[in-house]
């Protein structure tokens, strides 16, 4: 690892830090150094609030003054809620500026980078370029297709079980990746599941971490038939906020009791299969809903599979074995003839926590 790739390192490892903080902005790093010495660093906090640029260059003062800046996002050249980076960059005095990757928001999109050569600043780009692409999988998703970054989570057991034939499922995982879960939860914008998971687990879908705090995703619910009791865990809403997904004609009397006890809608039409999942993608786009983690169940995952609408896989492995004709697995819907059907996906890590192994895949 030569100089460049180790500060950007540290400059990932900060903005790594806010994770599910900047909503819907990406989480930025950036790191300040001056003959060998780290004179500033800094992260984007929240939206809203200032840029990592920013932060850097409060700490570094003077000592800015013919330095290398490295920052893991192009700096910004459009005034939104704070005023452009680029021309914070340009005017600090540094001499160099290494960038990790370039900002894909179009409004952006290299101007960033030209406003800095232009001022005679020595740019370079592409520095960890993966590791920072990785990072802001899901700010560099929602720029390019307008819907949420959707994250597939299940747990099963070694021989890909989901629960018994009866639908027990608890606990196919141990305490620690439990607890990563809710980790994953607390970085979120929202988590969904069916109607299914709700009236058999009657789950609170909130982020419990023993050390408290933690931020509680918007929970949403598919139920086109409106079949959610009025007494779940879902429908109260003081800790956390619920959004029931359903069809206008759903029943207005049961609607009008959601309704009082605080419970906001969503209304998709139907197709062949089921409530219009690409519909409801782009309806919570607009809410401002930028990622969803998907606990559904079988049929959950197998509609959302169906429809190309999974961008990441969290597959949590228990080491048991569990057998059965009719035990649930991850995936129902439609069979397939042969393997040439099947849908491909790549490994991209392994790690464990307890006992269990956790595998993160992508679609190919």
């Amino acid at each position: 690892m030569n100089d460049d790739q180790y500060y950007m390192k540290l400059a990932l490892d900060l903005a790594a830090s806010a994770k599910g903080k900047t909503n819907p902005n990406p989480v930025v790093g950036a790191v300040i150094v001056k003959d060998g010495v780290i004179a500033g660093t800094g992260i984007h906090r929240k939206a809203g609030e200032p840029h990592a640029e920013v932060h850097a260059f409060k700490m570094a003062g003077e000592y800015a003054e013919g330095a290398t800046l490295y920052v893991t996002l192009e700096p910004c050249s459009h005034y939104g809620k704070t005023p452009p980076c680029a021309n914070l960059v340009k005017e600090s005095g540094v001499r160099r500026v290494v960038v990790a990757t370039q900002d894909p928001n179009p409004e952006v999109a290299g101007r960033g980078i030209s406003i800095l050569k232009d001022a005679g600043i020595e740019v370079e780009v592409g520095v960890l370029e993966k590791e920072a692409q990785r990072l802001n999988e899901r700010f560099i998703h929602n720029m390019l297709t307008d819907r949420p970054f959707v994250i597939s989570k299940y747990a099963m057991t070694l021989d890909g079980k989901l629960a018994t034939h009866t639908g027990h499922s608890k606990w196919i995982t141990g305490e620690e990746a439990r607890h990563s879960v809710h980790l994953l939860r607390d970085e979120v914008d929202a988590i969904l599941v069916g109607i299914g998971t709700v009236l058999a687990d009657d789950p609170s879908l909130t982020t419990r971490l023993p050390e408290g705090g933690g931020k509680n995703p918007i929970r949403i619910i598919l139920d086109s038939e409106l079949r959610v009791p009025l007494d779940a865990k879902v429908v109260q809403v003081s800790g956390a906020k619920t959004l029931v997904v359903t069809q206008e004609n759903a029943p207005a009397d049961k609607m009008d009791l959601l309704r009082e006890k605080g419970i906001e809608f969503i209304f998709v039409p139907k197709n062949e299969t089921g409530l219009n999942l690409k519909a409801l993608m782009e309806e919570l786009y607009k809410k401002g809903i930028t990622d969803v983690l998907l606990e559904g169940g079988s049929e959950v995952n197998a509609s959302f599979l169906r429809e190309g609408l999974i961008d990441k896989y969290l597959i949590y492995i228990a080491p048991k074995l569990l057998g059965g004709r009719n035990s649930l697995t991850p995936y129902t819907g439609m069979n397939v003839d042969t393997m040439d059907e099947a849908m491909d996906v790549s490994f991209s890590g392994v790690e464990t926590f307890g006992e269990d192994i956790r595998i993160t895949a992508y679609p190919k």
